[in-house]
């Protein structure tokens, strides 16, 4: 049997298989991989800036002919153009910075690790190199510059990440864009297809990066239940392989959104000894924590995550916590530290043993997704 649904029409794809917006991972030439594979290919846009964006989107248009998407944050607090708070108090972040700025150095001196300049901690940290004219990352403006953006390119896939698409999908619409939402809750999901939007990404807990507070086995058919009569579900979080492909289906989504098994291809943007962390990590070696992007996201296990729950502080909130982590991202990097900073996965990540062309990922998850619905008609 094909494996085929109703969004592989919607979406122009061969399969219904799509690349999770992985900020570092995500770049031109996997997307590309993914969508020449008869998948979706999505790019993470979530930290370029406007002039990057289009730089990739060209950039990958160059690579296939195939349907492909962008994907980006937009978080409420900061694009309604508020600060957002500390968690637990009504403190202003910024008021915080040098004691936290501190608490980095500490970190880095007590671990050993090489000195790095600001420009090296800003890019690891995903803070894109702006020109004069750009807006700060992670404002209102930034997210703003950025819709526009994937407007003029008339995309032909915009994934919201984080966060609501609406005010912009008069003229994505307009477009011909199909616009999708990824959220980790029923009423979340409620709320973006009062918006308009074509389809829904449910990404439960298991998922690696930003994710939900509820399980992805529990959140898929319980977000299907609730808006599946109006838009198709695309299942997501810790789904690494065919067998959970096929258990998404049976749940009652119609595609799957997948990242982590992508992390560990050859065309994947993040460095050679992360990707070599993810096939030497198991089941139990991922942990949710805020300390790298101030919003809870799964994770390598690893000694700056560890640090502040030693350490009892409480990250600070997207985007601030990103300037303190971003020092120690630089400095793990640069000295290829696997305990340091070993980068976002979920779940699956057990499930993943080497590192390949992404074409290869693609075949076999549709192959194992394909015999896996096969094999369950034996059990009727």
């Amino acid at each position: 049997m094909a494996l085929k649904s109703r969004i592989c029409e919607i979406l122009g794809i061969e399969h219904p298989i799509l690349l999770a917006g992985m900020g570092g991972a995500s770049v031109p030439a996997l997307a590309a991989a993914v969508s020449n594979a008869g998948g979706l290919g999505v790019l993470g846009a979530a930290a370029c800036s406007p002039d990057q964006l289009r730089s990739w989107i060209r950039q990958t248009r160059e690579m296939t002919d195939k349907p492909f998407g962008v994907d980006t944050l937009l978080p409420a607090s900061v694009r309604r153009g508020s600060a957002p708070q500390v968690e637990g108090s009504s403190e202003n972040p910024t008021a915080l910075l040098g004691e936290y700025q501190e608490f980095t150095r500490d970190f880095i001196r007590r671990e050993h690790l090489p000195e790095v300049d600001v420009e090296s901690a800003m890019r690891a940290a995903g803070v894109p190199k702006m020109g004069k004219a750009s807006p700060q990352l992670f404002t209102k403006e930034f997210f703003e510059a950025q819709m526009e953006v994937v407007i003029e390119e008339k995309v032909p896939v915009y994934a919201a990440g984080l966060g609501n698409p609406g005010p912009w999908m008069d003229r994505l619409h307009a477009n011909g864009t199909k616009v999708m939402a990824v959220i980790g809750k029923v009423k979340h999901a409620r709320q973006v297809v009062e918006t308009g939007v074509d389809m829904i990404v449910a990404q439960g807990h298991d998922g690696g990066g930003h994710n939900s507070p509820v399980g992805t086995i529990s959140l898929i058919p319980q977000v299907v239940d609730a808006v599946g009569d109006r838009v198709p579900v695309i299942g997501a979080g810790g789904i690494s392989d065919g067998r959970g492909v096929a258990a998404a289906l049976m749940l009652g989504a119609e595609g799957a959104w997948i990242g982590t098994a992508f992390l560990a291809t050859e065309e994947a943007g993040i460095e050679r000894f992360q990707k070599e962390a993810i096939i030497e990590s198991g089941d139990a070696d991922t942990v949710v924590s805020r300390s790298i992007t101030g919003k809870p996201a799964r994770m390598i296990r690893n000694k700056w995550a560890d640090a502040w729950i030693e350490a009892g502080k409480d990250p600070l909130p997207m985007p601030y916590q990103s300037m303190i982590s971003g020092p120690v991202m630089a400095s793990g990097v640069k000295a290829e530290r696997k305990d340091v900073i070993p980068g976002f996965a979920g779940q699956g990540i057990g499930l993943i043993h080497s590192i390949r062309p992404a074409a290869d990922v693609m075949r076999e998850i549709v192959e194992d997704a394909e015999f896996a619905l096969a094999r369950a008609k034996s059990y009727c």
